[in-house]
């Protein structure tokens, strides 16, 4: 059958073990050669072939739910599910979407983007069953670095306690993005070691009772010894101890016995936790041998030489930026100390963790734990950064609001991926944080117009004794000449970049080039005025406040969602002062914007330079005419 013929995956019931081996092959194949084309996330879909193949055949969707945590490992689950023809839009805009999603098919039952959900929503999906009086099953897929999430430690907690008919599939790979860090990931690796868990126990059954004589009455007490036997194979026991039936573990790509396995726990009553070793980037050795995360999500590639095929770099990334600010930074600073949530690959922090290892922290998959640990870290008078991703960033507002604001500890956030992110979706687009945050007392927001400004403005922000976020785009700069000196700037003053009459534009990070590209476009028939507003809080009310006298039109711009965000800001101040300037806010309207080109998407919610000028020119435009 060809990939692109599938319509569901029923077809999967009638297939042999050896043609279902034949069959992972081809989608192995599929796989390798669409992303060389679209980019993906290779190497988690590599690793479930077979685990996917098995769920499949073994239960049935849609009636029996699937929930896949995370889900940039889902890519076979959608051609199993009729999708492989559309596999060449893979996260291009109105195309396939990376992720699962709810509106291209029944089977798709959970959305996500975000590790650690899985759990809590298949305990959602089990309640809602026996409410209702159905058979079908919850069938959670976590991996073991979405494991270390406190939130999933939470549901499993929850779902053992209350018994309830869920199945956790548990894609132990040893890896995230990055390899996986942490007391979990080295529970599970001893648990790697003991192997067939349940076959012990179960041949030692088989021989107590053919102990002549006593065996009858040895098997009356075999349940202790079981007990003891799985004590001494599973270190701790975690799962069982849990409230969760365990088996394995089990070879993920091994399809005889995950079936068999399968089998097994679908008879099982209450929860019940199947443990597949697997290997990411199985069957492309590029993938299979990387140890960095390089092929947990990428761009195009060539597949003879595994080359990833990039543009040439003008400039260095922003990640790297910063990466680099803080390590030459450490190097005088013997109290700064670097926190990351699993992002040290995708935030280039590589370069801080070989100078300063000791003084630098991966906690895994613990968003919320890494900003109360840097919490901690600040009581003690240590100098912490958290290095994390905007969207990621969204999981610790509470840590933000009540451990670190509250107590005004000297914590400095550095927010890779602000703004826009493109292929990801609507899912890992940084919008969110300037209105999450601006409404916090004690916290400042930055963001610089360029690489260089972004390095002097890290270097102040680490100085300043105070919670502060330091926001960056994903992506390269605009290859300007850096510094080879660091230096204090203000973190309280914006920055005249071009003067201008007629209407002054407001913004911050690249929205500034945009705006100076406004001004470009409107030049000969108005005379703008740019501003980089490179403090998002606090104001520059001295500014404000003069440009309010002037009586100049406004335009805030932003690549952030405009309710709660820094045109509202000015709106705010511009009531306190009981001012009442003429304001155009241009930003993130009120919907998730989905996945695809920066550009594309840009375009589509009329925030490209052009679009934005027309905008501009009619706004000033009317204001002159009803002076008159």
């Amino acid at each position: 059958m060809k990939l692109t013929e599938i319509q569901d995956p029923s077809f999967l019931k009638r297939m042999s073990v050896s043609e279902l081996e034949v069959f992972a092959g081809d989608i192995r194949r599929f796989l390798i050669e669409e992303l060389a084309t679209t980019g993906g996330h290779l190497a988690p879909n590599l690793g479930v072939v077979e685990l996917t193949l098995a769920l499949h055949r073994e239960f049935d969707s849609p009636n029996d739910k699937f929930v896949w945590d995370v889900g940039h490992q889902a890519y076979v689950h959608k051609i199993l599910t009729g999708r492989a023809g559309q596999f060449d839009t893979l996260r291009q805009h109105k195309g396939l979407c990376g992720f699962p999603k709810r509106n291209e098919s029944i089977h798709d039952v959970w959305e996500t983007g975000h590790s650690s959900t899985s759990l809590s929503a298949a305990m959602g999906i089990a309640v809602s069953n026996e409410l209702k009086g159905n058979d079908d099953r919850a069938i959670a897929i976590i991996g073991d670095g979405a494991l270390t999430g406190g939130m999933a430690l939470e549901a499993l907690n929850h779902i053992g306690a209350e018994q309830q008919n869920v199945i956790v599939i548990l894609n132990d790979n040893e890896m995230s993005i990055a390899p996986n860090v942490g007391a979990m990931h080295q529970m599970l690796g001893r648990i790697r070691s003991s192997r067939k868990v349940r076959y012990a126990q179960d041949e030692l059954e088989t021989l107590i009772k053919k102990i002549p004589l006593i065996g009858g009455k040895l098997e009356k007490g075999g349940e202790k010894i079981k007990e003891a036997v799985k004590g001494a194979l599973v270190p701790g026991m975690f799962f069982e101890e849990l409230g969760f039936n365990y088996y394995g573990p089990v070879d993920g790509h091994d399809l005889d016995d995950l079936i068999e396995q399968l089998n097994y726990v679908k008879k099982e009553e209450g929860p019940v936790l199947l443990h597949v070793i697997t290997k990411k980037g199985k069957g492309y050795r590029p993938a299979e041998y990387d140890g960095v995360g390089t092929w947990h999500g990428l761009g195009p590639y060539k597949i003879e030489s595994g080359e990833v095929i990039k543009g040439k770099s003008k400039a260095p990334s922003y990640s790297f930026t910063v990466a680099d600010t803080l390590t030459k930074m450490a190097r005088d600073e013997d109290k700064l100390t670097l926190i990351t949530p699993a992002m040290s690959v995708g935030s280039k922090l590589d370069c801080f963790e070989k100078e300063f290892p000791n003084r630098m922290f991966d906690v895994g998959i613990a968003e919320q734990h890494a900003v109360t640990f840097a919490a901690g870290q600040a009581t003690q008078g240590m100098k912490p950064v958290v290095s994390i991703y905007s969207t990621f960033f969204q999981r610790a507002y509470d840590q933000l609001v009540h451990d670190v604001a509250r107590q005004n500890l000297d914590v400095t956030f550095t927010i890779d991926r602000s703004g826009l992110v493109g292929a990801d979706g609507e899912t890992h687009q940084g919008v969110f944080d300037i209105a999450f945050m601006r409404h916090v007392p004690n916290i400042r927001i930055v963001m610089a117009k360029d690489e260089n400004e972004l390095q002097h403005l890290l270097y102040s922000a680490v100085k300043y004794e105070g919670p502060i976020a330091v926001r960056f785009p994903r992506g390269e700069g605009i290859g300007v000449t850096m510094d080879e000196t660091l230096h204090e700037i203000s973190l309280d003053t914006w920055e005249v970049e071009r003067e201008g009459t007629d209407v002054a534009i407001m913004a911050f990070g690249p929205q500034v080039q945009d705006a100076l590209k406004i001004a470009e476009l409107l030049e000969g028939d108005l005379s703008v005025r740019v501003i980089n507003a490179r403090t998002i809080k606090p104001l520059d009310e001295k500014m404000l406040d003069a440009l309010y006298a002037e009586g100049i039109p406004l335009v805030t711009l932003e690549e952030a969602v405009l309710k709660g965000g820094f045109g509202s800001a000015v709106l705010e101040h511009a009531n306190e002062q009981e001012a009442f300037p003429r304001v155009k806010r241009f930003g993130i309207p009120d919907w998730y914007i989905e996945h695809g080109g920066v550009n594309e998407l840009l375009e589509e919610i009329g925030l490209l330079p052009g679009q934005i000028a027309e905008e501009v020119r009619s706004f000033v435009n009317q204001g002159k005419k009803q002076s008159v």
